[in-house]
């Protein structure tokens, strides 16, 4: 097996403090936590920010500034910013973050339309292609998104139309109402789904986060963890910190014999490389 590449989601669109106190929202709250689940074990990390009064935006200054911040902390974590915001932003509004800094590595790329718990989270196939080609264009690796398995059928069809270069790599969002349930039989089911060299991870959202991160650590695909998917450690207790959720995956993963790639050999084992060199060819670079 590949080492473990473990991601962490540290601040998400919908948790707010109340719902637990730790979680961080200005730039150097986000900062500092990176940099303490990177000592952890955490080699990406899943970007979401936040604006003065505490809310979910896809402002490019304020991804600006939580990634200047992240890498004065001297972090060589994956940057990997969200384009899915919160529920009812625009398009236009989504896509700022690629366009941020000059760091972002990966993004997301959600490949379908989910009812997420009494809203709808809307990404049409116009939409789709959209973000798709402006990842290419800019030499950003798209994580491929998918709340369901249609996702998958997607995700392939992008690469039929050349708006998403191979190696591919997947994350099962599972758990959240209105999309694939968090049981494990519907994580053999999308992983049997994959096309070959694929890789994927796992997000479960809420009390799922820890028995399907176990199940892929044994199965070979990747984990992700942290206050977006999960602010609790165990039942009725909160997690202190997104450093102590990835403490546990990797205490699990030493456990079970799998060892934990650090964010250099997190980039070969998801191809970043390759899209990095696209993006230097493109830019004029060393290439």
């Amino acid at each position: 097996m590949e080492k473990l590449v473990i991601v962490v989601a540290p601040v998400g669109a919908e948790v707010t403090k109340q719902d637990n106190p730790g979680l961080p929202v200005t730039p150097e709250e986000i900062a500092d936590e990176v940099k303490r689940c990177e000592s952890a074990g955490a080699s990406v990390v899943h970007l979401h920010v936040r604006d003065r009064q505490g809310n979910p935006t896809q402002d490019a200054k304020t991804f600006e500034a939580a990634i200047n911040e992240i890498k004065a902390k001297g972090s060589n974590v994956i940057i990997q910013v969200s384009t899915g915001g919160a529920v009812g932003m625009t398009a236009e509004e989504r896509l700022q973050s690629i366009y941020s800094h000059e760091a972002v590595e990966m993004a997301t790329l959600t490949t379908g339309t989910v009812n997420f718990g009494d809203d709808v989270f809307l990404n049409p196939p116009g939409l789709i292609e959209k973000f798709a080609a402006a990842m290419m264009e800019k030499g950003i690796k798209p994580e491929l998104e998918c709340f369901d398995a249609g996702a998958i059928n997607n995700a392939l069809t992008l690469v039929k139309k050349g708006l998403v270069r191979e190696p591919l790599h997947f994350d099962f969002v599972m758990g959240v109402p209105g999309g694939i349930p968090g049981r494990v039989r519907d994580l053999v089911y999308l992983v049997e789904s994959l096309p070959a060299g694929a890789t994927w991870q796992v997000a479960g959202i809420g009390r799922h986060e820890l028995p399907l991160a176990t199940c892929a650590i044994i199965m070979g695909g990747h984990v992700r963890v942290g206050f977006e998917d999960n602010v609790y450690y165990a039942k009725g207790r909160l997690a202190k910190s997104n450093a102590e959720l990835v403490e546990r995956i990797v205490r699990l993963a030493r456990e079970l014999g799998r060892e934990v790639a650090s964010p250099d050999e997190a980039r070969r084992i998801l191809g970043i490389e390759r899209e990095q060199f696209s993006k230097e060819r493109k830019e004029g670079g060393k290439a």
